[in-house]
């Protein structure tokens, strides 16, 4: 394929100093996709899944494993009573190994759901492992904290549901299954179809982030601890469980993303990858250059052809095996440079992202698994978990770019945080908010969010409790006063959701729980908290009280989500008209809506002349007062305002009431 850098440059002429390097990248990336080509190209080199691992047929397994710093190989396990030299395997030349089972009378000769391992030998010393591309993988407490490889070889499951088409206005709820309930222990895969499928349906998100699916024996870790890459967490359940889970989300019209974890991997060794061959170089760089010394994790080496075919092919088998429709990919800034971002900040200099800090084999890899997406899975949606703002990311690799979909804009929840923790409400500064909500690369898609998972954990706040901290115990049911802090914090917690997802990005992400203000943070079951599953918990149930004031915020998350759906703004039109630091007074076009945010505590303003582009009679679409909203119903809904004279650099204006502490949004007449 022909790689052609002059869009991009035209697009950005600050790249025009490191058009060299830019080059240079797209030469590294052009010799790699020639010598996949000499491996039978892209589509075959992707599927090693498919050979790798355990494959079964009608009349035999194989099992094949790449281990070239052994010397020998054994299948074990439950099969042959764990005879670690009845069943030796063949090497070739290349350090696979692997060993052919005819059925026996018609069966496998390894039963369904049985012990596996491989038995290596190294230097005459035995290193028992489990098989890297094993597809399930279990714990027993009882014998040990290590997992333990599965034969999984059930019925195939039979998908339902066609994939639905690509979202082009991203809602995407992020989840993770085992929090995903208010009862004291792991949530499953079933419980999630049956309980939160409907709910986030109704809520008005068409895309849902699964969090914490490939397998990690340390819970609180949040999946970020990855040991088995091609098995699905066993404590949620079965993977045909998780399948379902997808499929029954597909009947919904709504997209499943994975949050998969291919920046570094668990040091595990007894059920991980570290160390898998004897040696510290196998999957990852060796020595210190293959250790993450904040994350105390393994680095891979994303230059070496096997560690590029297994990971490509893991992304594969989640998208084929399971009807995945795309990634969030985690820690890309880490990956990305050589320094992984530890102890260096990001100044927005082109230098930054052009020098030798850059990790060329990773940036390539992750331009290879963009390019595997666009030419053979065009359904997918990427997304890059970056804080770097590293420019060219979001432009397809055919232009010279990284090649992904979005990027999360990460200084927002930083910004919403940093205000609530810092900031009295009349210290707000409305140009910053504005300045840090639309400086995005232009043509690079974001994800806006006020708050993710990062913001819900232990040790820090979500906006929920920052507004209203200990009176959410207190003073969250309509039997009790309606406080000043509540009242603010009912009011704030709508404005910033709102204000986030009108200019923001191209595409709006939620945490589970978070869109009715969740009382409590997270905090998983570990030694420091007695293994307690208190907060390792979402209370959905809070809403379904009829009595607590939770069900306003989220009765206002669903008519903010309807309302993208209905009139799509966040790849439309965006024009900021105002925004006043005296009254806090922010208003802003996107799409073919007008939006008026006043931010005062104490002021509203009768006859406010606002500017707009459109001629015709507007009216209200949503007003976050509404005591529906848990508001105050200040304004008549059936309120139409008529356009008159230019202002503020708009062509037309109108003059509205608009309550202080809320959010209008108008529409207008079709011309």
């Amino acid at each position: 394929m022909a790689f052609d850098k002059t869009v991009i440059l035209k697009d950005d002429p600050y790249l025009e100093p490191y058009s060299h390097i830019i080059q240079a990248r797209l030469d590294h990336l052009q010799s790699k996709l020639d010598w996949i080509e000499t491996q039978g190209g892209l589509d075959r080199f992707s599927r090693s899944y498919q050979q790798m691992g355990f494959s079964v047929d009608d009349h035999k397994i194989v099992y094949r494993e790449w281990a070239p710093g052994a010397q020998e190989a054994f299948l074990v396990g439950d099969f042959n009573h764990w005879d670690r030299n009845s069943h030796k395997m063949t090497r070739d030349q290349y350090g696979v190994f692997s060993i052919e089972l005819p059925h026996l009378n018609g069966k496998p000769q390894i039963p369904h759901d049985t012990k596996i391992k491989i038995s290596l030998v190294k230097d005459g010393n035995r290193l028992e492992r489990i098989p890297a591309y094993i597809t399930r993988t279990v714990q027993d407490l009882s014998q040990s904290v290590a997992y333990e490889g599965v034969f999984w070889n059930p019925p195939k499951y039979q998908f339902k549901y066609k994939r639905p088409d690509k979202p082009k206005n991203l809602h995407i709820y992020e989840s993770h299954v085992g929090i995903a309930s208010p009862e004291y222990r792991v949530s499953t895969y079933q419980e999630f179809t049956k309980n939160m499928l409907p709910r986030i349906k109704k809520l008005g998100y068409n895309c849902i982030q699964l969090m914490a699916v490939m397998e990690h024996p340390y819970y609180a870790s949040f999946g970020y601890q990855v040991t088995n890459f091609f098995a699905p967490s066993s404590r949620c359940g079965t993977p045909e469980d998780l399948m379902e889970l997808i499929d029954v989300a597909h009947s919904l019209g709504i997209y499943v993303l994975l949050d998969v974890v291919h920046s570094h991997a668990s040091k595990n060794v007894l059920d991980g990858l570290n160390e898998f061959d004897g040696t510290d170089h196998h999957y990852f760089h060796a020595g210190g250059k293959g250790r993450h010394e904040l994350w105390d994790s393994r680095l891979f080496n994303y230059g070496h052809p096997e560690v590029l075919r297994f990971l490509l092919s893991n992304l594969r088998y989640w998208l084929e095996e399971y009807k995945f429709d795309g990634f969030r990919f985690d820690g890309v800034t880490s990956m990305l440079y050589v320094h992984h971002g530890i102890g260096t900040g990001f100044s927005g200099n082109y230098h930054e992202y052009f020098g030798g800090a850059v990790d060329g084999d990773a940036l390539c890899y992750l331009q290879i698994a963009n390019y595997m997406f666009e030419k053979l899975f065009p359904f997918v949606i990427s997304i890059a978990e970056d804080v770097s703002g590293m420019p060219t990311l979001c432009r397809k690799v055919s232009e010279g770019g990284v090649g992904f979909d979005y990027r999360l804009n990460m200084a927002v929840p930083d910004m919403w945080i940093k205000l609530l923790k810092e900031k009295s409400d009349d210290e707000w500064d409305m140009g910053n908010i504005i300045h840090t909500l639309t400086n995005r690369r232009w043509k690079e898609d974001t994800i806006a969010y006020c708050e993710s998972h990062d913001q819900a954990l232990v040790g820090d706040k979500t906006i929920a409790f920052w507004l209203m901290d200990k009176e959410m115990y207190t003073n969250m049911s309509d039997l009790t006063p309606l406080t000043p802090i509540i009242d603010r914090g009912l009011a704030l917690h709508k404005m910033i959701r709102l204000l986030t997802m009108c200019l923001g990005g191209e595409g709006y992400l939620n945490f589970i729980g978070n869109e009715f203000g969740h009382p409590e943070w997270l905090d998983f079951p570990r030694q420091g908290n007695n293994s307690s599953f208190h907060y390792a918990r979402r209370q959905m149930n809070l809403t379904e009280d009829h009595l607590l004031r939770y069900k306003y915020l989220n009765e206002f998350d669903i008519s903010m989500n309807h309302l993208e759906l209905q009139h799509p703004w966040l790849h439309g039109h965006q024009y900021v008209s105002l925004a006043h630091e005296g009254d806090k007074m922010i208003v802003a076009e996107r799409g073919d809506l007008l939006f008026i945010f006043n931010f005062h505590p104490t002021k509203s303003f009768v006859d406010y002349r606002i500017g707009t582009c459109w001629p015709t009679k507007h009216f209200i679409v949503l007003d976050s007062d509404q005591k529906q909203y848990g508001g105050h119903s200040r304004v008549d809904p059936k309120c139409t305002y008529f356009p008159g004279e230019g202002w503020n650099n708009r062509p037309h204006s109108i003059q509205v009431y608009i309550p202080c502490r809320s959010v209008l949004v108008l529409g207008h007449e079709s011309l």
